[in-house]
């Protein structure tokens, strides 16, 4: 397929200045995008973006990817309702440094450069900025912007002149990329597009050149209505820190089956047949979930590595699937320890309650005694003392790791 009908087909088509999708097929450009550093990780909102940005570059074109060092130390005000508070400038930096190495997992082996904002930006006299950019930079345009009208209405919180003037900086970094790197083309999600509009104007208005941006939606869960990535515990990071692997591959693993449809066209690299024969097979078996298997594996694989999904799919098939407790290697372990509650030897009895997975004991001699209790998979219809690393299952989704 050509760029335009796998954008069209990926679902990936928002806003661009592009005359025509078509454009896009006519020649290959340098284009760059980009993320602030307002958090050490990035979220799987930001993954959606990056596959995008794994399109373009399977298509021939040249990518520089940059971290918003310089940016960041504002933070982007779009979609807030309240300023920002601002990270320090040691924060920024380990930001920066943990999001450059995601930079290189989601992209490895592809050719790539990755740029920081700051670095154009530290030396720039204040004066001779305002001089040579802000004069050409209309303000009703910059007041007209949704977020700015929101924030300074009534009952808005206000508006900083930093917070203000982020679109600005944002449409340097593009007028900066254009004259020294030849970047015609800046990629961003829906919600980036004022600010990427505002880096087309700089560099007609100041370099007298044309260049484009081309938006993607943000990725909307059907089911709810929810921006997708955020759940009750808050967003699902791509930093294993903040989101295990185990519940990573389990966000995917539950998605519901329409937005599941959408989300393997986003989410991974699978070609358009093998996708639709993927789909067509889950809505004659749904019951087998391989849709949600499939989309769980490429995206886990993708962002934490192909050992890291094994392990976490031989965990799943453990509590789940009936698979033996003795499959799991001392790391698949230490992996569930961080997921269920974890006891040390005791009696079964004990085990229960100590846990929190029943309220007495009386309780958990009735549920032993009725055979909902297993240990490593097998019924136990009586009290006994657990002296090897065991797991315990109560019902089908109550589970302890005991071990000494």
């Amino acid at each position: 397929m050509t760029l335009s009908e796998e954008l069209s087909w990926r679902g990936f088509v928002n806003q661009m200045t592009f005359a025509d999708i078509t454009d896009l097929d006519e020649t290959t450009r340098t284009f760059y995008w980009g993320v602030d550093p307002s958090a050490d990780s990035m979220t799987i909102g930001n993954l959606a973006a990056a596959m995008l940005v794994r399109q373009f570059i399977e298509h021939g074109y040249t990518p520089i990817l940059l971290i918003g060092g310089a940016t960041g130390m504002i933070g982007d005000p779009d979609g807030k309702k309240q300023e920002r508070d601002l990270l320090t400038l040691e924060q920024i930096s380990a930001n920066k440094a943990a999001i450059s190495e995601q930079y290189k997992r989601i992209f490895a082996g592809k050719n790539f450069e990755i740029v920081d904002n700051y670095d154009w930006f530290k030396d720039y006299n204040y004066l001779d900025f305002l001089r040579d950019i802000g004069k050409h930079a209309p303000l009703t345009q910059m007041l007209d912007r949704d977020f700015v009208q929101a924030r300074v209405g009534e009952g808005g919180a206000g508006i900083s002149y930093a917070e203000f003037s982020y679109s600005l900086i944002q449409g340097f970094d593009f007028l900066h990329l254009y004259r020294e790197k030849g970047a015609s083309l800046q990629l961003g999600g829906s919600d980036q597009w004022g600010n990427m509009i505002a880096g087309t104007q700089l560099i007609r208005r100041i370099a007298g050149g044309e260049a484009h941006v081309f938006s993607t939606p943000l990725i909307i869960n059907k089911q709810t209505g929810v921006k997708f990535g955020k759940s009750e515990g808050g967003a699902v990071w791509l930093d294993p820190a903040k989101t295990s692997p185990y519940k990573f591959y389990q966000f995917w693993l539950n998605c519901d089956d329409e937005t599941s449809e959408d989300l393997v066209k986003v989410y991974t690299l699978l070609d358009r047949d093998t996708v639709g024969a993927l789909i067509t097979n889950h809505q004659v078996n749904p019951g087998e979930r391989a849709l949600q298997k499939t989309l769980a594996r490429e995206v886990t694989d993708l962002v934490h590595g192909r050992e890291r999904r094994e392990s976490v799919e031989r965990v799943t098939d453990v509590l789940f699937n009936g698979r033996q407790f003795g499959d799991l290697t001392d790391d698949d372990i230490t992996a569930l320890a961080a997921e269920i509650p974890v006891v040390g030897y005791q009696s079964l009895i004990s085990v229960l309650v100590s846990a929190g997975v029943c309220e007495s004991n009386g309780e958990a001699k009735r549920l032993i005694a009725a055979g909902s209790v297993m240990i490593n998979g097998q019924k136990i219809t009586e009290n006994c003392e657990i002296t090897d690393i065991s797991l315990v299952k109560k019902g089908k989704n109550s589970f302890v790791l005991v071990r000494g």
